[in-house]
């Protein structure tokens, strides 16, 4: 006689997901909004070029140092709390980055865009809290569902753009009024949210693993390095794009267009990626994840017809998606409960620390190692070679390691 095993009950588990999508879609406009004015803001409060995308870095650099202490916060008091207090640095940076506009003052928006950095830290833990509830069956799907809200973001936060960028005499002001109204309406979506919060730990509780010794699990140390090499090459080219869009000649709005053909593409795969993980396993998935970050480069490094603009960004999304949520699933199942607050910190660490160097360097690159926006738009793509070699060389270590010392 065989028995049969009960399906896992994934009900609360689906309920968060259906708001974490939801928070993902409203909240995580504001980042294509900021992401598309901020270079074009920062470079006309600038008195260096070279400096065009530093407010863009700052909301990364923001972004980092946040990660390890709202971490700390939602082990301790939840999700929710994490949450919220993200939104409400999104709602600070709206306000003293339009300020800044406002003022004229460069130091200014730049405070604002590190503040920023406090709500891109909070939502990329979106992906973590759909796993907390989620059986191991589901949890690949769960997260790339989350992820998969984006899609509606990429497509209301560049049509915001487009009716506040100029809604103001000062430019891009309207948009930064809209981030404000964005935070303080969808603060209220995780109230709504059942993520259990993690018990005090007793005395006999099992300690854990130190951050070091996580790092060095083969597993774990791959995970970072591929989601560290596809976020920070996704940021680094797509950092440039609007000033290479405009910078050849086409208009601002054609390079908000670019900019959601882009996150466009960051996000559609995420209806599929879960179910990808679960035929072909997360090792491939991230491997062609990464195959396609070298195709987008290649077809930039092409031409700068509009064309090319368009299916360069398109491939930069799509392989963003492979890699960053294959790499966060095969960190997902690689520590224990009790690790899950320093494991998941140091990750958004590292991950963004690697982002706001590649951020700073898109500026330097596109705008000042070049003597025009064409040289300076290859350089960003051809900087992109020595670290997908690095994230494939380790992907191959990790598959030809015997799965025994993997763990």
């Amino acid at each position: 006689m065989t028995m049969t095993v009960p399906a896992p009950d994934d009900h609360i588990a689906k309920r968060n997901v259906l708001i974490l999508v939801l928070a993902q879609a409203f909240l995580g406009a504001q980042m294509p909004m900021i992401f598309i004015v901020g270079g074009l803001a920062g470079q006309s409060l600038a008195t260096n070029p070279c400096l065009a995308t530093l407010p863009i870095s700052l909301i990364v650099a923001g972004s980092m140092l946040s990660a390890t202490p709202i971490s700390a916060i939602m082990q301790r008091y939840g999700r929710r709390a994490g949450f919220a207090i993200g939104a409400t640095g999104g709602a600070l940076g709206g306000l003293i980055g339009g300020y800044g506009l406002y003022l004229g003052s460069f130091p200014v928006f730049l405070v604002g865009s590190a503040l920023t950095g406090i709500y891109m830290s909070a939502q990329g833990f979106y992906r973590f809290a759909a796993a907390d509830t989620a059986s191991d069956s589901f949890r690949p799907k769960a997260i790339s569902y989350v992820m998969a809200g984006g899609l509606l973001s990429a497509i209301v936060g560049p049509q915001l753009v487009k009716a506040t960028s100029d809604a103001f005499v000062i430019p891009f002001l309207g948009t930064y009024l809209a981030v404000i109204a964005v935070n303080v309406l969808g603060v209220g979506l995780f109230a709504l949210l059942r993520i259990p919060r993690p018990p005090a730990p007793k005395e006999d509780a099992p300690i854990g693993r130190s951050r070091w010794e996580l790092l060095k699990t083969p597993t774990i140390a791959v995970a970072v390095i591929c989601a560290m090499v596809s976020y920070a090459l996704m940021n680094l080219v797509m950092t440039s794009t609007p000033l290479a869009v405009v910078g050849c000649g086409f208009s601002q709005n054609t390079a908000a267009d670019v900019v959601t053909s882009h996150v466009l593409a960051m996000y559609v795969p995420s209806f599929f990626t879960g179910h990808l993980i679960a035929r072909f396993g997360v090792e491939k998935v991230v491997g062609a994840g990464l195959v396609i970050l070298a195709g987008a480069g290649a077809v930039a490094l092409q031409g700068v017809d509009l064309g090319n603009f368009f299916i360069a960004l398109i491939l930069l999304g799509v392989g963003w998606n492979f890699g960053f949520i294959g790499a966060t699933t095969m960190l997902a199942g690689a520590h224990e409960a009790h690790e899950r607050g320093r494991m998941q910190g140091l990750n958004d660490l590292l991950v963004f620390g690697g982002v706001t160097v590649a951020s700073v360097a898109s500026g330097g690159l596109m705008n000042c190692s070049g003597g025009n926006p064409v040289e300076g738009w290859a350089a960003v793509n051809m900087a992109m070679a020595p670290f997908l070699v690095l994230a494939g060389g380790a992907l191959i270590w990790l598959v030809l390691k015997p799965k025994s010392a993997t763990a």
